[in-house]
């Protein structure tokens, strides 16, 4: 098995709604965001799979190491031979993989965010870097596609960190801030014990709207001119704002099921938008 094809065969094994936007980019493009998604699945997983946090924590210490080698020419893991091409052929600095790193160690250091802003350097680190390297292999003209990039990857995370609320109280960690479980009278306690009440759902949906808000923040700020290139991630969008449209029909179904679409809906969706972005592509250039 090559590098390219560990990090396809990790990508797919995945099941994630990242899977299904990469399949319309050419090559060179899916390649290298393919890599770079095996990249982020390999650190998470070194967090969510392993149960002694000193053995987590060298783990992560041994891709740090992993990383610099690879910028130096010199790497050893198929994900990180798949991304020397990568950062070979776009703006991929080393700095952002360290960033995802730190993020990651993150979870082994806290289990509760008592702000929103301390939530929002961990999604800026796990979920924002991720899109800006992203933004950089689909191409851009226009800087403000950056910041597109970076409000595009706080929704994403965001969504996952409602999605996954049930799953991630299982292991002892919530995601949502204290201080605003306090504004909304719902204890800890309630989360880990699933516990819908009126103030729960109002939380819940409180998120949810908040998540909302930085779709519509990253939307507003995609020049026309880079919408096409960047479809990528439109298609990522639609297929998590699906899930988020589920949640907030009923935001407490979380508490007792992660929310998620069918393998073919996802693909359906993914070809839907495409389509859509192509359409609307032939039109801007026909009015320049």
């Amino acid at each position: 098995m090559t590098p390219d094809e560990y990090c396809q065969d990790r990508t797919a094994k995945s099941g994630s709604s990242f899977y299904y936007s990469f399949l319309f980019l050419p090559e060179a493009q899916r390649k290298a965001i393919t890599a770079l998604y095996a990249f982020c699945r390999e650190v998470d997983d070194v967090v969510d799979e392993c149960s002694d946090a000193d053995l987590a924590r060298s783990k992560l210490s041994w891709w740090r190491a992993e990383i610099f080698g690879t910028f130096d020419g010199k790497p050893n893991h198929p994900v990180c031979q798949a991304l020397t091409t990568s950062i070979a052929n776009f703006n991929l600095p080393k700095e952002h993989f360290i960033e995802i790193i730190d993020g990651m160690e993150m979870d082994l250091q806290q289990t509760r965010y008592h702000t929103f802003a301390e939530l929002n350097l961990y999604c800026y680190r796990v979920a924002s870097v991720v899109g800006l390297m992203a933004a950089e292999i689909f191409g851009f003209e226009d800087h403000t596609t950056l910041d597109y990039a970076h409000n595009l990857g706080l929704a994403f995370q965001l969504t996952n960190i409602l999605r996954d609320v049930k799953e991630d109280a299982e292991r002892g960690r919530i995601y949502l801030p204290l201080e605003e479980l306090e504004k909304f009278t719902v204890s800890e306690q309630d989360i880990l014990d699933n516990h819908c009440t009126d103030n729960m759902k109002k939380l819940l949906d409180f998120q949810a709207q908040r998540a909302q808000g930085y779709y519509d923040k990253a939307f507003a700020l995609l020049p026309e001119a880079d919408r096409y290139a960047q479809r990528t991630g439109l298609i990522m969008a639609n297929i998590y704002q699906t899930t988020l449209n589920t949640i907030q029909r009923d935001s407490c179904q979380v508490l007792s099921q992660r929310i998620s679409s069918a393998p073919l809906k996802k693909l359906w969706i993914a070809w839907r938008t495409a389509r859509t972005e192509k359409r609307r592509h032939r039109k801007f250039l026909a009015s320049r």
